[in-house]
Formats: structure tokens, C-alpha cells, sequence
């Protein structure tokens, strides 16, 4: 494998129907299959869940993939819009998104698709849906770039199954960037790290984070497409990776109830022409923003409650959300939609003037999900022209939703962000919802341990 092959995984192709011609001035899946000296091919979607679903392809027939894609019965695959008896998904690859994984296997890569359904794009399908909000923002004359925080737990189950961190040693009461932590897990944190760089993607910082055997690895921030792509590239390589150790890699939410839980925090920029929509000398509110970016903040925060739907969309989430207090003293998870500057008590951080953090999300988020949404939520400010009030505020008097099902009521309710999910023509919001409704009573119709101390000699 060659830097040059590599160095192709951070251009993107503009496809109108989400085909990568094998005719074009950029380079042809084909060719850059073979200048990687790739022997097989991982051709990946996610469900509208975030998971990775693939077919392995031998590089012999590549060109069929390009050209054709290749079939999936949807209902099998997971929560993807479809009944048994539906026509095939057809997966068809994004060439700019190839990227050769040879640290996993050697010769292997992978590269992300859009799944259609008789030629067309499938509607319910996480890509498609965020190719067409982010065609909503270039209508505007905009274009998003995003950076993503991922932040995950590396465990193992004991013989009896319960839950405990891979690190034995890892049980300070303040892990929260431990030296001596990181150490132990160099061998799994530097072959990510490797990995990233390897690809190009930029690498600049792994760390232990607040929870024990917690950890968060960075990349550079990149169009919100090419940053979602590589946030499901990434899950996949750091679980894949751990395996090889002997351990497992959540990104669950919430994994233990007295410790920091794993968010999965937007950075979120806008421009024009190549040029920041965001930063202003002149702001009186001192955090150096344009009205433009105050008024992209004033949409998300409006549209907060619903949001949380789509960015945090698990029963687990609001076990993070929801948390008072951890072993380290610290949830540093907002309960309310406000913002403010360089504080990470907000739901909307600004850490300085060319980007917003957003905090709410976790890691059960599927990336191109909450992109779609978080975006439709900021343009709606935009487009509106509303005004966020002073740093600090901001839908302060109003907490977050307390469970998924308060969540799902408040995206339902909310046209922008169900908007955004139905922007491709389907009631995606709907589907998702009832999907989403069903798990919350499944998880409320379980017994649990708790439940068991609590009233089993109440009475």
C-alpha cells in the first residue's frame, strides 16, 4: 500500500444519484482498489440504528461493484424501512470514501455506499438522508464542515458476565487523563492512532478520559459527509482492534451507572466560498461570532428537545443525560439547551470564534443522523433569523427530555428536525419513532436488578 493510494480516502466525488462513475477525472473505485494492492472489499452501509452492515467483495470484482453495487434484503439487515417482502437494498459505492484498512486484514478495505431501492435512492437510508439536507445548505450557499469526538469504554465480562474494565489496573478515583493509564493501553491506542494517520485523517490527540478504562481518540475535522463516513470507519477499526486484544470496545452510552458516560461531541462550522461563515471581531457579546453563527446556535438550541431524539437515541442516553453525579464528580453531560463560551457545562460550547461544539450527543448517535438534524435545526435559525440571547442562556427554564420516549414525543412534534429525517420522501421520523417506542417498553417490560432490591421484601 502507497501513501498516494491512501492520501485518496479524504477527497469526495460529487454524485448526484450516489453512483461513482468508472469514467471520470477522479479516480475509479477499480483504480484505486488496485493501487492499494486491495484482495477484498467491504461494501458498507449503516441502518438507521448506526450499524455497519457489509458484504465482502473480492477485488475480481470490483468493477461489478462500481458499476452495479451489491444486494441486500433490507428487513434482514436491521432497521432500514423495509418488510420481508421488499425489493433488494442495492449498495451502491461512494469511491471517494475508499479507504484500505490493511491493519485489520492485509489487502482489505472498505468503502461506504448509498443503498438504493429499483435505481433510486433509498429514503431511509442514514447517508442519503444527510446527502439531502446538506444539498439544502449548498441551495443556501453553504457548506458544513464537522469534527467528531469519539469517546468509548474498552471492558471484558467476568465469569459470571458482569461488566468490568479491560485494565485491571485502571481504578483511580481520578483517571481522567492518567499517564500511567494511557501507558498500559499504548498498544491499542497507537495502532488507532496509526491507523487514522495512515489514512490521512489527522490524528492529534488520544487520551484516557474521565471514566475508568474510558478513552477518547481525535481526528481532524473534514466536509460533514467525509467526518460521518470516517466516524463508522472508526467505530468499526477500534472495535475490530480491541478484538484482536482480547477486549471489547462500547460506545454505549452509559456502560456503568457511577461512572462518566461517552459522548459523542459535533464541532460544527459553516462557509461560503471557502471562506468561515462563523468568526466577527466585532461581536458585543465578546465570543467573537458572526450574526450568522448566533443565529445557527438560536436554531439548535430551539430545537434542542427534539434533537436529543435523534443524537442521543437510546434507553441508555438519557442514563447519561439524566445522571446527577459520577465517581469523579462530574457528569459532563447538560441537562438544559443553553450556550455560552469555553465552557463545557452547555449544552453549545464555544470554544472559539469558527465553530460550535455541540454536547448532547452520545455514542450510540448514528453520525449521519445526527448531522442531518443538528444542521436542519441550525439553517432553521439561520432562516428565521432568530437570536440566542446572551451567552449563558438560552431555553435555560427548559430540561432536556428525561427518557427516549419523552424524546420521541418532542421529535414527532418538531417539524424541522423530523423534517430533516424525512427530507429524502418518507416518513422516516415515524418509523424511527415507533422503532425507538417499542425498545423503550421492551427495556420497561424487563425486570431488572434493581427492581428485585427495591420491592422484593417491600410489602
Amino acid at each position: 500500500m502507497t501513501l498516494e493510494a491512501t492520501d485518496t480516502s479524504v477527497l469526495r466525488l460529487p454524485s448526484a444519484n450516489g453512483r461513482s462513475p468508472e469514467t471520470s477525472g477522479s479516480p475509479s473505485l477499480t483504480e484505486l482498489a488496485h493501487a492499494a494492492g486491495t484482495r477484498y472489499i467491504l461494501a458498507v452501509f449503516t441502518t438507521l440504528s448506526g450499524k455497519p452492515c457489509a458484504k465482502l467483495v473480492p477485488v475480481e470484482s470490483v468493477g461489478e461493484l462500481a458499476t452495479e453495487g451489491v444486494g441486500f434484503a433490507g428487513y434482514a439487515a436491521g432497521s432500514m424501512g423495509q418488510v420481508p417482502k421488499d425489493p433488494d437494498l442495492v449498495a451502491i459505492p461512494d469511491a471517494a470514501s475508499f479507504t484500505p484498512i490493511p491493519f485489520v486484514r492485509e489487502g482489505l478495505a472498505l468503502v461506504h455506499c448509498d443503498p438504493h431501492v429499483e435505481g433510486k435512492p433509498w429514503p431511509y437510508a442514514p447517508r442519503v438522508i444527510l446527502k439531502s439536507v446538506l444539498a439544502q445548505a449548498a441551495a443556501l450557499g453553504l457548506e458544513v464542515n464537522v469534527g467528531a469526538e469519539i469517546e468509548y469504554f474498552l471492558v471484558n465480562k467476568d465469569e459470571n458476565g458482569t461488566l468490568r474494565t479491560a485494565d485491571a489496573l485502571d481504578t483511580s478515583r481520578q483517571p481522567c487523563y492518567d499517564a500511567r493509564d494511557v501507558t498500559r493501553m499504548y498498544e491499542h491506542l497507537t495502532s488507532i492512532s496509526s491507523a487514522m494517520n495512515t489514512l490521512g485523517w489527522g490524528n492529534y490527540a488520544n487520551d484516557h478520559e474521565d471514566g475508568n478504562g474510558q478513552f477518547e481518540q481525535n481526528f481532524q475535522y473534514a466536509d460533514a459527509l467525509t467526518t460521518a463516513d470516517r466516524v463508522v470507519t472508526l467505530r468499526y477499526l477500534i472495535s475490530v482492534l480491541a478484538e484482536q486484544r482480547g477486549m471489547t470496545a462500547t460506545f454505549m452510552p452509559k456502560p456503568f451507572a457511577d461512572r462518566t458516560g461517552s459522548g459523542m461531541h459535533m464541532h460544527l462550522s459553516l462557509w461560503s466560498d471557502g471562506v468561515s461563515a462563523f468568526p466577527d471581531a466585532s461581536d458585543p457579546h465578546g465570543l467573537g461570532l458572526s450574526k450568522t453563527a448566533y443565529s445557527f446556535i438560536a436554531g439548535i438550541l430551539e430545537h434542542a428537545c427534539a434533537l436529543q431524539g435523534v443524537i442521543a437515541p437510546t434507553v441508555n442516553s438519557y442514563k447519561r443525560t439524566g445522571a446527577t453525579s459520577t465517581s469523579s464528580g462530574a457528569t459532563w453531560s447538560p441537562r438544559y439547551a443553553t450556550y455560552g463560551g469555553n465552557d463545557r457545562t452547555h449544552y453549545l460550547r464555544v470554544p472559539d470564534s469558527n465553530r460550535v461544539e455541540l454536547r448532547g450527543g452520545d455514542g450510540s448517535a448514528n453520525p449521519y443522523l445526527a448531522t442531518a438534524a443538528t444542521l436542519a435545526a441550525g439553517l432553521d435559525g439561520i432562516e428565521r433569523n432568530l437570536d440566542p440571547g446572551t451567552p449563558g442562556t438560552g431555553g435555560s427554564t427548559e430540561t432536556l427530555p428525561m427518557t427516549l420516549l419523552h424524546a420521541m414525543d418532542a421529535l414527532q412534534a418538531d417539524p424541522v428536525v423530523s423534517g430533516a429525517l424525512d427530507s429524502a420522501g418518507a416518513s422516516v421520523t415515524d418509523y424511527f419513532a415507533s422503532l425507538k417506542r417499542e425498545e423503550f417498553f421492551h427495556w420497561h417490560n424487563t425486570v431488572t436488578p434493581w427492581e428485585i432490591d427495591s420491592y422484593l421484601t417491600a410489602f
